[in-house]
């Protein structure tokens, strides 16, 4: 057996002596059979008078009892044991003598220690803590990972990952086959997953952790056994630093447009500057549309105050995807809009300007930059999963964009334009602070526009 073990006879003669006590101890057993008591060979006699006295009383007492024993290695080494000491009965219920299981106090304490740390981790512990087996199953969740997983601890123990994850899993268990294969990473991990049940892009969550192979302590041979996944939520603090992230490089790209532009002698090469330094990290393609005469009226524009709730209202059908109803009144009309600026749609390069010839761009009624227009706010729009294919091509836009966002072109109380940033489906659609964002490059292409003469004859109020 694992533990060390010695029997002892009524008279205190040891009748048994075990591999494992030989092991701890140095005495074999054709040494230790035999010997009455302990003193003065596997402990000294101060100690072997307490030792024989609770061997003694053992065999008068029911059930086990637990003590600490100091004892000596055959090299002269005292050994701080803790032992199990019970009885051993004939059939009579008589006493025939006493048998006693010991093992090292700092390997017990280490034992207890490991089995008070899994208890520990696997009811009360912060870190989520996922437990496989070698052929990547669930073997053992914690609450805190049964809550994260939005699932019970017992509900799909034996089942894959892929029964809790759609994206991350390939990750995961790519990462859990190189700790059975090589053993633990030098350093924590972080993976993107998103849960089965919350398949929406914007449920992704970022989990922090490290891994851990585990190999049965029993085996002669390191068995792995499987690993162990200790992790942490810790999808805000991600957000809010690629959030800051992103705030701190779109204020330096602002700020490298500005000081480049002030070089051009001519503001609408300025104007085009602004356009190819807000294209960096944030969009594909990027289009400057003016209005040279003064656009028709087309009924009552919307308060300011009115603004963000027409932008943010809900996707017009017509469009798959236009996020702002048009006013019934401008219904069937679209303004005047000609193209003076674009990026190239093919190779990156510098945005190109267009001959000034007056014609305007065929719009078709509802056109995002129409309402941008006549709203005089940003409008975002996409395709959406089930759009036709010619989507980009209906919209005059280059093939392949999948997102839209059109910013109007304001200065000094007039609308000039309209300049819209385009996606590829690579990306992910606008939102909120990109609106923003291309509203404060809209300003600045409209600024640049306006002190070169472009769109004099633009719409006031």
């Amino acid at each position: 057996m694992d533990a060390a073990l010695a029997a002892f006879g009524p008279d205190g003669a040891v009748t048994h002596w075990n591999h494992e006590a030989e092991h701890i101890l140095g005495w074999t057993a054709a040494e230790a059979v035999g010997r009455r008591g302990l003193a003065g060979w596997a402990a000294r006699r101060k100690d072997a008078d307490e030792i024989q006295g609770v061997l003694t009383a053992a065999m008068r007492s029911p059930g086990r009892q637990v003590r600490e024993f100091a004892l000596l290695t055959k090299d002269g080494r005292r050994v701080l044991v803790r032992t199990q000491i019970s009885a051993v009965r004939g059939p009579g219920g008589r006493a025939g003598g006493v048998y006693c299981a010991f093992s090292e106090v700092h390997a017990q304490l280490d034992l207890e220690r490991s089995i008070a740390l899994s208890e520990a981790l696997f009811d009360d512990g912060s870190w989520g803590v996922v437990l496989v087996d070698a052929d990547l199953r669930l073997a053992v969740l914690n609450a805190h990972a049964a809550r994260a997983l939005g699932v019970g601890r017992t509900a799909l123990l034996g089942c894959p990952l892929g029964d809790l994850l759609t994206q991350g899993v390939e990750e995961l268990e790519g990462a859990l086959q190189h700790v059975l294969a090589e053993g633990a990473p030098p350093a924590a991990a972080e993976l993107w997953v998103t849960l089965r049940s919350e398949d929406a892009g914007r449920a992704r969550r970022c989990w922090r952790g490290g891994f851990v192979r585990l190999a049965s302590p029993l085996a002669e041979e390191p068995v792995p056994l499987g690993a162990a996944w200790l992790f942490q939520d810790v999808t805000d603090a991600k957000r809010a630093e690629q959030d800051g992230s992103l705030l701190r490089f779109r204020a330096h790209q602002l700020h490298r447009a500005g000081r480049a532009a002030a070089e051009c002698p001519d503001p609408a090469e300025a104007a085009a500057v602004h356009l190819d330094f807000a294209l960096a990290g944030f969009a594909d393609h990027g289009l400057v549309d003016l209005a040279p005469v003064p656009a028709a009226p087309y009924g009552v524009l919307e308060e300011a105050a009115d603004m963000d709730a027409g932008m943010d209202a809900g996707m017009d059908g017509a469009e798959g995807g236009d996020r702002c109803p048009r006013p019934a009144s401008a219904a069937g009309r679209t303004p005047r809009l000609v193209r003076a600026l674009a990026s190239p749609a093919g190779a990156p390069g510098p945005a190109e300007a267009f001959p000034a010839t007056g014609i305007p761009m065929a719009y078709p009624p509802g056109h995002p930059a129409a309402q941008a227009y006549e709203r005089r706010g940003s409008v975002r729009t996409s395709a959406g999963p089930g759009a036709a294919d010619d989507w980009a091509a209906a919209r005059k836009w280059p093939d392949g964009t999948v997102h839209g966002l059109c910013a109007v072109l304001r200065s000094r109380g007039r609308t000039l334009g309209v300049v819209t940033f385009l996606r590829v489906p690579s990306r992910r659609p606008f939102d909120r602070a990109d609106a923003d964002y291309a509203e404060e490059v809209a300003s600045r292409i409209a600024s640049a526009l306006d002190l070169s003469g472009a769109g004099t004859g633009a719409a006031g109020g």
